[in-house]
């Protein structure tokens, strides 16, 4: 089993802090608050015509996760779950997609980048919730594509954690998380969190690039795909 501990209702807006760091050679860290989606795959939800705009669920958008564990030899009809952004006024950017298959051992990471890709890594994380993976594909212009990822992955009623670490060289070089509170995802609490937090894909976005030029301003070699 993935979880330890009982899984919030569903779905949920889950609310909390995205944090990130870089440990050289420039180093630089930030955090912000920010709000995510956690959905029952086979109940994802449908929101009113009128906030409709405001968060909208589209297959493309996200792995299809059976259909993928069934590629890697892996036949699941369980129960599964997914941490993810939603569509807002049109607009999606998830970095980082998880997939909790509750009735099984298998956590699911899909990541994506800013060029339009993405790529999945299967996890099989340990009795605390802790795995490791080689680093397989290209996010950050700064980062090649070597050095292996240390993810750990809470999930119960009171909490979301993902975390993040890069480590390359036997050092870690990058970290990020994820630490949220998961409330049921209402219509009105649908409409707070947009309120309070507004165009949060949008926002993952431009944050991503305005922190990657603040990165090449201070003469941080690029690294090409």
């Amino acid at each position: 089993m993935t979880v330890v501990g009982e899984v919030p209702p569903l779905p949920a807006i889950v609310t909390g802090l995205v944090r990130h760091a870089r440990f050289g050679p420039v180093r630089h860290a930030f955090r912000h608050r920010a709000y995510q989606w956690l959905v029952d795959l086979d109940d994802v939800p449908r929101l009113p015509w009128y906030l409709r705009p405001l968060a909208r669920f589209d297959q493309r958008d996200h792995l299809d996760l059976r259909r993928y564990l069934a590629d890697n030899g892996i036949p699941y009809d369980g129960r599964a779950v997914m941490l993810a952004n939603a569509r807002v006024l049109g607009h999606v950017f998830d970095p980082l997609t998880v997939y909790w298959c509750l009735d099984g051992p298998y956590v699911v990471a899909e990541v994506h980048n800013t060029y339009g890709e993405r790529h999945a890594y299967l996890l099989r994380p340990d009795e605390h919730g802790s795995a490791s993976t080689a680093k397989e594909f290209y996010v950050s212009p700064f980062y090649d594509v070597s050095g292996s990822y240390r993810l750990s992955f809470e999930l119960d009623r009171e909490r979301v954690k993902v975390q993040v670490a890069l480590s390359q060289d036997e050092r870690t070089v990058f970290a990020a998380s994820f630490d949220g509170v998961p409330r049921p995802a209402t219509h009105r609490a649908v409409l707070s969190a947009a309120l309070r937090m507004p165009l949060m894909p949008q926002r993952v976005s431009t944050l991503i690039r305005l922190h990657g030029v603040w990165l090449w301003a201070r003469r941080l070699p690029l690294v090409k795909r």
